[in-house]
């Protein structure tokens, strides 16, 4: 798809940032979760102070992928001690590509994960690393087509829900 842009998400972007969070979890995950956990999750995760305060972290970052002016999904990368896991200061974690239903099939998570590599290559990190829900086997082919293989697991709780997340990486060569 052609005039899709990738920009860099500021404080001044905020509710589009809450808009988009909201709409695409909701989207990718509604119907397999319950209504009070879907509730809950969507205001605690994204409520303008936890996301004031991941813009405002220098080892976070956000880019919204957009269409027409209009934001159609974003990314979340996380290095060094904001990575919610691993840690290392040599990878980067891929904690969020997410993409509004009706752009699916449109190559919109390619642009926003090809943004993510060029981001670590520029890091000079060793690999990238990501969790991704065992039940969304659409991700998981995704990340695997792109090189990335599973090393490991970790609980992710949805709500009262505890989730088993699939933790995959990729080594880079630089």
């Amino acid at each position: 798809m052609d005039n899709i842009n990738i920009l860099k998400v500021t404080l001044n972007d905020i509710d589009q940032l809450q808009k988009i969070g909201k709409q695409t979890f909701e989207e990718t995950f509604s119907e397999s979760n319950s209504e009070v956990n879907m509730k809950t999750y969507l205001e605690e995760g994204f409520s303008i102070q936890k996301l004031t305060t991941e813009l405002n972290d220098k080892n976070s970052e956000f880019y919204f992928a957009t269409f027409e002016n209009e934001v159609i999904g974003y990314l979340k990368i996380n290095f060094g001690a904001s990575q919610t896991e691993l840690k290392d200061s040599k990878s980067l974690e891929i904690e969020r590509i997410y993409v509004s239903k009706e752009f699916h099939g449109k190559s919109v998570g390619q642009l926003l994960y090809d943004k993510a590599i060029q981001i670590a290559k520029q890091k000079n990190v060793d690999y990238v690393w990501l969790g991704v829900w065992e039940e969304n086997p659409r991700a998981i082919s995704f990340y695997k087509k792109n090189g990335f293989v599973e090393f490991d697991k970790h609980i992710f709780k949805l709500g009262n829900d505890e989730q088993t997340d699939i933790m995959m990486k990729l080594k880079l060569t630089n």
